[in-house]
């Protein structure tokens, strides 16, 4: 077993696990934070996304040790059904989510984008949903949500 440090949505915390094991099975299973969701396991669908540092990052193939030290804040660290974050509240507005396996990395990976930057480029938010997958078609309204956010239409 291994312990590390870490900030998790803003609580100092010890977290021990067998070494080699990626940070998702950790959020999920060790600490029950379940809203971060396993999609691929191959850091391409974006559904395991977590902030790191800040940073949006995939949390299915890295492993805990690599965190040490690390602020991460997931979905859950973001806002809640009783006190949901600005883009947590558009998105429900928008309805955009179908099946909702996505859209906790989407969140989280918008959340990052406008922690930077309140008014971001087209090519900038094209950048962070690219590495998102969805297959259930809800982009018309994730990118209205977007849009909404921005206070501004996005160029098609």
């Amino acid at each position: 077993m291994k312990t590390i440090e870490i900030v998790l949505n803003g609580k100092s915390r010890s977290v021990s696990s067998e070494e080699g094991t990626p940070l998702i099975y950790v959020l999920r299973n060790d600490l029950g934070l379940t809203g971060t969701k396993l999609g691929c396991g191959l850091e391409q669908c974006g559904a395991c996304m977590v902030l790191v540092n800040g940073e949006p990052t995939f949390s299915c193939v890295r492993t805990v040790e690599e965190f040490e030290g690390c602020v991460i804040e997931t979905i859950e660290g973001l806002g809640n059904p009783e006190q949901p974050s600005l883009i947590q509240k558009v998105f429900a507005e928008e309805n955009a989510a179908q099946c909702g396996y996505c859209t906790a990395g989407v969140i989280v990976s918008i959340s990052g984008l406008f922690a930077k930057n309140p008014r971001p480029t087209d090519k900038q938010v094209k950048e962070v949903l690219c590495r998102h997958l969805c297959r259930c078609g809800s982009h018309p309204r994730i990118l209205a949500a977007i849009e909404k956010l921005r206070g501004q239409k996005l160029d098609e």
